[in-house]
């Protein structure tokens, strides 16, 4: 007869088997008991080990009742969401510093607070003024007849929108650009001479906010000083990432955005960049991070914050409509790939499945004879 052997059973209770193990493998051809392990790939796992029986077309042998999971789980239909909540701070977004250009003394400077549009003053040097336009390219030369480039463009564009023609709006400085240049030249009280030297203008996006002052009216400036810093007008959200989660920051991609008052608002991924931030400690490395900008879509809701901490929920996907269970039904098939152990009157079964988007602890999943409502067994 040879040895007796053991078998495990379905729950788990070892049983003596006087039959030679190479026979009873005949027996059973490929319905020999296996184990299979429940793995957990999101939110936030743990690993159990379940006893079964191995799939053939989808499905296993059917267990007795006293083999039973110790616990069970509903299929669900829903709709899931990839989501990160990350901290961000309300405010006008990043700061720019205005510097000199040219030696002189300030004779004028704008309130902290204050809104500059465009062909405004910024500030005064020797009292002239050196004026805002719109633009994303700053400025670094003179402009004059000659001159060919994108800042020559915005230039262009500037005066046409303050009312100046007589030239057309491209990237060449001519004698029309020269006469209109002129005439703007003496509407502000400075010599037409038909050049806009270096630091008399300075460009920005658009209109402009002044966050601090850097210099003192009647100070004496030089090339390089700083004299104010600004922001944009737009209240925007600034948030940093962990750079795993570049995907979740995606230009234009909506977003979250929950107020100190608890209520939400929908916001827009207008700007992202990564940036380097100093390590937490002192001797810490520098990190390396993603920051991004968020649009507020209703500006009112923001009215009176500034520098507010809120927080902000990014969404990388999004499956509607799908049948979902909790990761932890999920078990392992020996064969491959991942099925559910499914409760139906007293007995359970396996049937394999597929699965797609991870997310809250959740998973959506699909397969054959698999329907909304349905219990499966999960671990303790």
């Amino acid at each position: 007869m040879g040895p007796a052997t053991e078998r495990v059973t379905l729950d788990g209770r070892a049983e003596p088997d006087a039959t030679p193990s190479r026979n009873r493998r005949r027996g059973r051809g490929k319905a020999v008991a296996v184990l299979l392990i429940v793995l957990v790939a999101a939110g936030g796992g743990f690993v159990a080990v379940n006893s079964a029986g191995l799939l053939e077309g989808g499905s296993g042998p059917t267990q007795p009742a006293a083999a039973l999971p110790p616990a069970t789980a509903t299929v669900e239909r829903q709709t899931l969401n990839d989501t990160t909540d990350a901290d961000g701070e309300l405010g006008y977004g990043p700061v720019t510093t205005a510097t000199s250009r040219k030696p002189g003394t300030i004779t004028w400077l704008p309130e902290s607070g204050a809104t500059i549009t465009r062909g405004k003053s910024l500030y005064r040097v020797d009292n002239e003024p050196v004026m805002l336009m719109y633009g994303d390219t700053p400025a670094y030369r003179d402009l004059k007849i000659g001159a060919e480039g994108k800042d020559v463009e915005n230039l262009e564009r500037n005066l046409s929108k303050l009312g100046y023609d007589g030239f057309t709006v491209d990237d060449e400085y001519t004698y029309d650009t020269a006469e209109a240049v002129m005439e703007w030249q003496d509407d502000r009280g400075l010599g037409e001479t038909g050049v806009v030297e270096l630091g008399r203008i300075v460009f920005a996006p658009g209109k402009v906010r002044v966050e601090s002052l850097e210099a003192e009216k009647g100070q004496p400036t030089a090339p390089g000083q700083k004299i104010l810093t600004y922001t944009g007008t737009s209240k925007v959200v600034t948030v940093q990432l962990e750079a795993e989660d570049q995907r979740m920051a995606k230009k234009g991609a909506k977003v979250e955005v929950t107020l100190p008052d608890g209520k939400s608002v929908k916001g827009k991924v207008t700007e992202v960049a990564t940036v380097i931030v100093p390590g937490e400690s002192q001797n810490a490395d520098p990190e390396t991070r993603v920051e991004a900008l968020v649009s507020i879509g209703d500006s009112k809701s923001a009215k009176g914050l500034d520098k507010a901490s809120v927080d902000v929920t990014f969404t990388a996907s999004q499956r509607k409509n799908v049948l979902t269970v909790p990761v932890a039904a999920l078990v392992a098939l020996q064969e491959g790939g991942f099925g559910l152990e499914v409760i139906e009157g007293g007995k359970s079964r396996y049937i394999a499945i597929e699965t797609g988007l991870f997310a809250g602890g959740r998973v959506e999943v699909k397969g054959d004879g698999l329907t909304e409502g349905m219990t499966v067994g999960m671990p303790k």
